[in-house]
């Protein structure tokens, strides 16, 4: 792979690279779809991170579809695949880790211990073998993209870090891989985090302010549809920080159960 991008970045051609999981879905396409516009090289990558997994999590079972996955890259003219073994990313003795600390606090850092490291050092590694001029990430999971901005910033990468809007099933539910563990029961009540932060953002744009004002108007749409409520909080868009007040731009996250599936979604405000 370093020897790919070497070559190409030899002959001066630029390189976008989307870091995914594979289990691809029409929101990993567009993403390649942007990466296609922006670069003369375009790169896909397939690691299902066991580094960002906690010991009772799907990693065993996560969605895997290698073929499909490089039909739809192909489909979109994608250049590269890149699809790593864990052996050959985490090699005999590694022990190093990127704390990303601010950012990943609260939110899916606090359900999740370990998991935006894990992230973050993979992305790190990625770019470092790689070397692409543009990286580009989806929206939905807002928080890691903010790590992975604060981690390029403060170690100085050369990558141009891309976020895109999520994409949405035509009911609003966002696009993940995990929506194939919903039953048709549960795939409808999913539905209800994206009416809730809906119910939100119709509010803010109402002229409410008041965060708490709008987490009961989220809360009454979600609470009720799901198993269980893992967080619903406003931050700050830029840098997640609580707020009580939308006085700058500002994203309303959740996480929520349904059935055995976490599902996570948010939305930006003001």
């Amino acid at each position: 792979m370093s020897a790919w991008s070497e070559a190409a970045r030899a002959r001066g051609e630029s390189i976008a690279l989307v870091p995914t999981m594979g289990a691809l879905h029409a929101g990993h396409l567009s993403l390649l779809a942007e990466g296609r516009r922006c670069a003369q090289k375009l790169v896909l990558s397939i690691f299902v991170n066991p580094m960002q997994f906690g010991p009772h999590e799907d990693l065993a079972k996560y969605p895997r579809d290698l073929p499909g996955d490089l039909a739809k890259a192909a489909s979109v003219g994608c250049d590269m695949a890149f699809v790593p073994e864990a052996t050959s990313v985490y090699g005999h003795g590694f022990q190093t880790a990127i704390d990303v600390r601010e950012v990943s606090q609260g939110l899916c850092g606090a359900r999740r211990p370990g998991h935006f490291a894990g992230v973050a050092t993979v992305v790190c590694k990625f770019f470092n073998i790689v070397r692409p001029h543009s990286a580009l990430f989806g929206e939905k999971d807002f928080q890691q993209l903010a790590v992975i901005r604060r981690m390029v910033t403060d170690l100085n990468l050369p990558v141009e870090v891309v976020g895109l809007p999520t994409v949405r099933e035509p009911d609003g539910l966002a696009m993940s891989s995990r929506n194939v563990y919903l039953s048709p029961s549960d795939r409808q009540r999913a539905k209800a985090l994206h009416a809730g932060l809906s119910a939100a953002k119709a509010l803010v744009e109402k002229g409410e302010l008041r965060a708490s004002v709008l987490l009961d108007a989220a809360m009454a749409e979600i609470a009720a549809r799901v198993d269980r409520i893992d967080y619903l909080e406003v931050r700050a868009a830029d840098d997640l920080k609580p707020l009580d007040l939308i006085d700058r731009p500002a994203v309303m996250l959740v996480a929520a159960f349904v059935g055995g599936t976490r599902l996570i979604d948010n939305l930006r405000l003001g």
